[in-house]
This record gives C-alpha cells, sequence and structure tokens, in this order.
C-alpha cells in the first residue's frame, strides 16, 4: 500500500505507520496533490508553530441528519481512505467528516516528515507530550463540528494516532479547556477510539479534579475504546491502560471491548459494534426521511 510518506525507515518505525483496512481487503489510496490552508495552533498567541492540514473528506447523510462525526485517521494515512469506508457503513443519518493531519517531523521516526496529528516519541508515560500539536489538532476537530446545525450530535472518533487524538479532545471537553487554557468550545456527545492510547495521561487526573464539573461532564460522556489482542504497533496494554485511567479519572460512561486476535487493523465486526454502539449513544432511528 502506498504510504503518505516514503523513504528509508527502521523496522520499528515503519511498523508505527497506519492505514485503514477492513476484513481482508486493503482500501487503497490514490497518489494525490492535496490543497492545504494554514492554521495556526490553538495557543497561536504564544505559538511559533503554525500547522498546515490536508485535505478534508465529507461523507454526507443518506437520510435525515442526526449526527456529525469527525473521523481521525492514524499516522502516515490521511481522510481518504476511512471516508471511503464509512460509504459502506449502515448510519444513513450520520455524516462523516474525515480530515488529514499536517505533515510534520515526527521523532518516533527519527524526524522524518509525516502526517500526524502530533510529535510522539514513545508509547510511555514517561515521554514528553506534544500540547501544542495536540492542542492546534483538536481546535481543527472543533472547528468543524462548529459549524453543524444546533440539533445535530456530533462526536470525534479515530484509529491509532487519531484514537488519541479524540481522546484528548474528549479530556478537553471534560475539563472545558485545552491544556493552554483557551475554552473548548464544542458539546461532544460521544467519543471513540479504535486501536488508541491516551496521550498526557499522567496529567489527567489533575485536570479532572479542578473542578467539580468537569467530573460531572466527565461521567456524562459515552466513550468507546476498542482494541486487538494481537496489536504489535499500539500494544492492547496501552488500551486496556487508558481505559482504566479514563475510568478512574471520572469517565464512568466507558466501554471498552477487546478482539482476540486482531492487529493494528479493524475488521467488519468491530465497524459492526462501532456502528451498534454509536445508533444507541446518539439515539439514531434509522430514518431516511
Amino acid at each position: 500500500m502506498h504510504l503518505a510518506c516514503s523513504g528509508v525507515l527502521s523496522i520499528a518505525a515503519s511498523a508505527f505507520f497506519d492505514h485503514a483496512s477492513f476484513g481482508q481487503g486493503t482500501i487503497k489510496r490514490r497518489n494525490m496533490s492535496y490543497p492545504r490552508h494554514t492554521m495556526s495552533s490553538a495557543g497561536s498567541r504564544t505559538s511559533r508553530r503554525t500547522f498546515e492540514f490536508g485535505r478534508t473528506y465529507v461523507v454526507r447523510p443518506r437520510g435525515k441528519h442526526q449526527a456529525t462525526i469527525v473521523w481521525l485517521h492514524g499516522l502516515g494515512d490521511n481522510g481518504l481512505s476511512w471516508s471511503q469506508l464509512f460509504e459502506s457503513l449502515h448510519l444513513p443519518n450520520v455524516k462523516w467528516i474525515c480530515p488529514t493531519a499536517p505533515t510534520r517531523p515526527v521523532t518516533l521516526l527519527g524526524g522524518f516528515p509525516c502526517t500526524a496529528w502530533f510529535d510522539v516519541g514513545e508509547l510511555s508515560d514517561e515521554g514528553p507530550d506534544d500540547w501544542e500539536g495536540l492542542d492546534a489538532s483538536a481546535a481543527h476537530i472543533a472547528n468543524f463540528l462548529s459549524a453543524e446545525p444546533a440539533d445535530v450530535k456530533v462526536g470525534i472518533g479515530g484509529f491509532s494516532m487519531g484514537a488519541a487524538t479524540a481522546l484528548y479532545s474528549a479530556v478537553c471537553w471534560a475539563s472545558g479547556r485545552y491544556v493552554n487554557g483557551i475554552p473548548y468550545p464544542i458539546n461532544l456527545r460521544a467519543v471513540m477510539g479504535l486501536s488508541g492510547w491516551l496521550p498526557g495521561s499522567r496529567s489527567l487526573r489533575n485536570r479532572m479534579e479542578s473542578s467539580n464539573e468537569a467530573t460531572r461532564r466527565a461521567a456524562s460522556l459515552p466513550l468507546l475504546l476498542s482494541h486487538g489482542t494481537c496489536d504489535d504497533t499500539v500494544p492492547y496494554i496501552h488500551g486496556e491502560k487508558s481505559a482504566r485511567n479514563l475510568s478512574s479519572a471520572g469517565f464512568r460512561y466507558l466501554t471498552f471491548k477487546s478482539y482476540d486476535g486482531l492487529g493494528h487493523y479493524t475488521v467488519p465486526k468491530e465497524m459492526s459494534d462501532v456502528c451498534s454502539w454509536v445508533t444507541a449513544r446518539l439515539g439514531l432511528d434509522g430514518s431516511r426521511s
């Protein structure tokens, strides 16, 4: 499969590249030239970095528009492959927005530039967190959702690094602000993370214990985390630990699903479970009117 980033990488680093695969067939990506727009990070008042986000793909609802979900791809991927997958799902009332992350140097890849929602060096509680990159991506996602009609329920989901960004957005929503202190503007109704992890887990409890309102909001937000037991890219233990950390921080409305034998990809059973969960948590009626 063609990746947005090419070049000679170590085996360990190249294994971290993500792609959307569904069942036994991998969704291929075309070689394309993406129009880009420039967006400052959420902390632009103090930030020196700007982030150029790539092309956004939108799957329109085939029925009554009841919900909009922004779905985030993994490292080295783009929004196209996931938008193709969502075209085939039986969720006629959902609008899917599939953006593409900025191309940036990634520490895990020795500084090699790649599409990434934030910089990552290692999956460890001891590793540094790219708060600026996380805030910029979370703000980019929030901008999409802020344009949706008031009567439409909104959510965020993602795979691998996209799942990490979605979970970070959930923490921002519950605490009411980004790490840089700017208020989080969206009323999230559901968050999903497949084969991912929770960035910033070391500071999670402090953020959530800062106010009773944060604890109350966390307890009301439906979260779905799922992970394959044979994932050798983002090991299963990271998904399991993320679920525990979120639950202990007050996210009580959390479902964690494990899939025996599943590696770092998705399968029809998992996506069927996602559809059922979204339908139930967002109260979708399946109407095509």
